[in-house]
């Protein structure tokens, strides 16, 4: 019999012993749990309301935001970009080209990624944009998000510009204004500002119908500001209403041309000059000089800009005598040949004297105009009513706004007649102590061209003439036609005749007053204002020079020649035919010292 060892069998029996219980390892007290009951519910209560909240949310994002999200997102990466409208055209009445857009480029940049792109590169972005690096940076460092560098670049320097590829640099397409005649029509076309908006002349006169409605493209962008995909949404740009004037270039030049030289040639401060055609209205011509360049900012501003033959009030001088005139002759008081004594060349008013260049003593209504007479003028207006005067100079536009629909035109000034005494009654009848502007000159003149009808002006090209007011009879318009000729021919406008056409016309030479006084030493406005051809009037041509100096101050010498200039252009450029041979522009003499 073999003995058991006892250490060998002791597991064996332990394990024997634990089957034969049938009790399980869980049900060692060791691994036993207790938990409670309330803590699982609670548990599962917090899972299930996570749940329904994460549901509730998605609902809100997707169904009750989701439009107002998606905006967000496209706001981060989609873009319009503005398609600006064409600004309309200024045509001249044959269709050349006073004012156009023409494509441009703004420049900009976001300042934190074009400071990153180092001195060299702004140095080189400098020289394509004609700016100092200094001032690029100088710039940059007024903006966080944002600068404009430098607008209405040139298609081509953008282009230059685009090669160096530095990043934040952006480009816009916009128009750039151009005015081809420069100098020449700026005070009739004026000029827009860098936001498109009219300035001045034309260009503001008519903004409105000349701005073009912007369109719009919606595109992606990258980071950085780049196109990388155009989705389709596309409003065109609609360009604006273009406008043709009633002026003509040829004519223009030729009335710029000849006032400048009268300005230079006589030392003046200034000069106007408006050319009207006679039946329609139609302003052909409007000058001033000095003037300035509408395609050069840096020369937008200072008086310059003034349209001085519409802005600008003064005291006409002799070329109102005319009116005066007509106004007695349609009222009967007198005749063109009605004798007037003007004496010895000195008249006293209630003590007031006037006084006339030299001694006419007793001469004709007619040569009362010739000689340009203050003292037989003011005679002929001392035998009106101060009504029938006054009345009369507003029918003709004196004292009144221009309905021309050109910004800044003046009204003038005429006194109420109840408070006129009769020295000054008397001084207004040959163009003292009433204000006009050149603009309103002109116009009054139409009344001797169309039988005695005053009618409006117009920058406009009309196709037909407008109905007119019947200031005085026809036949008094042609009696005042005959008696302006005489003043050409024999009279003080004789540097006015132009060979093979009959001219009529009155010049005028008055004190400049300024701030309501006279200056010392005498200051004067020397102007004429002429017709052609007299056989059948077709045009008006009013000359304004503000204080000629040098070695003559007369309207006949000073405003006369330049009337001619014009003129001639005028007759040859409309074809008009001669009406007078050259012989009967061969004057007799007269006197060396006449009123003008």
């Amino acid at each position: 019999m073999m003995r058991r060892t006892p250490h060998l069998d002791r597991p064996a029996r332990h394990k024997r012993a634990t089957v034969r219980s049938g009790r399980p390892f869980a049900a060692n007290p060791l691994l036993a749990q207790s938990l409670p009951v309330w803590r699982s519910k609670l548990l599962q209560c917090i899972l299930v309301t996570a749940f329904l909240l994460l549901g509730m949310r998605a609902v809100w994002l997707q169904v009750f935001t989701g439009d107002f999200l998606q905006q967000q997102g496209a706001y981060r990466y989609a873009r319009n970009v503005e398609l600006p409208g064409i600004r309309g055209r200024i045509l001249d009445r044959d269709g050349d080209m006073l004012a156009t857009s023409v494509p441009a480029t703004t420049v900009w940049a976001i300042p934190e990624d074009l400071r990153s792109a180092g001195p060299d590169a702004l140095r080189s972005l400098g020289r394509l944009l004609g700016m100092d690096a200094g001032a690029i940076e100088a710039r940059l460092a007024t903006a966080r998000h944002f600068v404009y560098l430098k607008r209405q670049v040139e298609p081509a320097v953008a282009r230059q510009v685009a090669a160096l590829k530095l990043r934040g640099v952006g480009f816009t397409g916009e128009f750039r204004r151009v005015y081809p005649q420069g100098a020449v029509a700026s005070h009739v076309v004026g000029f827009i500002g860098r936001d498109g908006k009219g300035l001045e002349g034309i260009e503001l006169a008519h903004d409105e119908d000349m701005q073009g409605q912007q369109g719009h493209r919606r595109v992606i962008r990258d980071r950085l500001g780049n196109i990388v995909e155009d989705t389709g949404i596309f409003q065109a740009p609609r360009a604006g209403r273009d406008h043709v004037l009633s002026i003509s270039n040829k004519i223009q030049y030729a009335a710029y041309k000849q006032v400048k030289q009268a300005v230079e040639e006589f030392q003046a401060k200034a000069g106007s000059a408006i050319v009207v055609d006679a039946h329609t209205g139609e302003i052909l011509a409007l000058a001033n000089y000095p003037g300035y360049d509408p395609n050069d900012a840096m020369a937008l501003r200072g008086g310059a800009l003034r349209n001085k033959a519409i802005t600008d009030i003064y005291e006409p001088g002799s070329v109102l005598k005319p009116f005066t005139v007509a106004l007695g002759v349609d009222l009967g008081k007198v005749t063109p040949a009605t004798p007037i004594d003007t004496g010895n060349g000195r008249f006293v008013i209630n003590g007031a004297p006037i006084s006339d260049t030299s001694a006419h003593g007793l001469i004709s209504v007619s040569d009362v105009l010739r000689y340009s007479s203050n003292i037989g003028t003011a005679k002929i207006a001392l035998g009106l009513a101060p009504r029938d005067m006054w009345a009369m100079f507003t029918t003709l536009g004196f004292g009144q706004p221009p309905q021309l629909g050109f910004p800044g035109a003046a009204a003038g000034r005429v006194r109420p007649y109840k408070s006129w005494r009769p020295i000054e009654q008397a001084t207004m009848s040959y163009g003292n102590g009433i204000a006009v502007s050149l603009l309103q000159l002109a116009r009054a003149y139409t009344i001797f061209t169309n039988d005695g009808k005053v009618i409006p002006l117009t920058l406009e090209k009309r196709s037909a003439p407008p109905p007119g007011v019947q200031v005085i009879a026809p036949a008094t318009a042609q009696a005042m036609r005959t008696m302006l000729e005489n003043v050409v021919v024999n009279g003080t406008a004789r540097q006015g005749r132009i060979q093979g056409y009959r001219v009529g016309g009155k010049t005028g030479t008055a004190y400049k007053a300024e701030n309501g006084r006279y200056t010392f030493p005498r200051k004067y406005i020397a102007s004429f204002v002429g017709i052609v051809p007299m056989s059948a009037p077709r045009f008006i041509v009013a000359i304004m020079i503000d204080e000629p100096g040098g070695r003559s101050h007369y309207g006949g010498q000073v405003a006369a020649p330049a009337f001619v200039g014009i003129a001639s252009t005028v007759l040859q450029f409309s074809n008009t035919t001669p009406d007078a041979p050259v012989s009967d522009v061969i004057a007799a003499p007269i006197p060396a010292e006449i009123d003008d």
